[in-house]
């Protein structure tokens, strides 16, 4: 196992797509839930705890080994908005093509085949982190660092907000984070023995309202 692989996937400059998305800081931001640091510090613990708990937790079991198709079934019930279903199978796509540049594997190949519009995201990362070499920590760690980091950076631009208060943020973060992955790895492996209803189903009816309103909007920074 290469850890450096880690660093590759989880920068924000791997062609990946994730810079076009604000994971629900736009929206957030009209709606006056982020207005500064302290709001910002609050819409991302949120997200660490849900979105960020689900994915990784997905990311996690690709790694394993649970098939694709099954994991992707279970993110789109795990995913009620339509527009954040249709945004996750977009970055997926896109992941896919840079992780089979990067690490070629049959089992991206295959992923393409299976799903040409593109397979949920966190599943697509997980089985890129394993055509890395890396471990289902690895690859929770990467996901829930795309669930808070994409907020963040996207603040930075829609409030002006002080980069050095948005990182300060993520730092803040970081011991939840650590927590949030040992779950989402454990319940990786539940769901290798017991399916994948195993995996956490933790709900943001925000995030997904906001999606849903920020979908329609005419002009628009972010994709989602």
């Amino acid at each position: 196992m290469s850890r450096a692989a880690l660093l590759v996937l989880a920068d924000g400059r791997f062609p990946a797509g994730g810079h076009a998305h604000s994971g629900g800081a736009e929206a957030a931001v009209k709606a006056g839930r982020i207005t500064d640091a302290a709001t910002l510090e609050h819409f991302c613990r949120g997200r660490l705890h849900t979105t960020g708990l689900v994915a990784a937790s997905l990311a996690a079991a690709a790694v394993l080994g649970i098939p694709a198709r099954e994991l992707d079934a279970a993110a789109d019930a795990r995913t009620p908005s339509p527009a954040l279903r249709t945004a996750a199978r977009r970055l997926g796509r896109q992941l896919v093509r840079a992780a089979r540049a990067t690490w070629p594997s049959p089992e991206l190949d295959a992923l393409t085949g299976e799903f040409p519009k593109g397979a949920h995201q966190p599943v697509v990362l997980g089985l890129t982190a394993r055509a890395a070499g890396l471990e289902p920590l690895d690859a929770a760690y990467c996901a829930l660092y795309e669930s808070v980091s994409g907020p963040a950076t996207a603040t930075v631009r829609l409030l002006s907000l002080d980069p050095f208060d948005a990182t300060g943020v993520l730092a803040r973060l970081a011991p939840e984070l650590d927590r949030v992955a040992d779950r989402a790895v454990e319940a990786a492996g539940h769901a290798r023995i017991e399916g994948v209803d195993a995996l956490p189903a933790a709900s943001a009816p925000l995030l997904e309202i906001g999606a849903q309103a920020h979908a329609a909007w005419p002009v628009r920074l972010f994709a989602s």
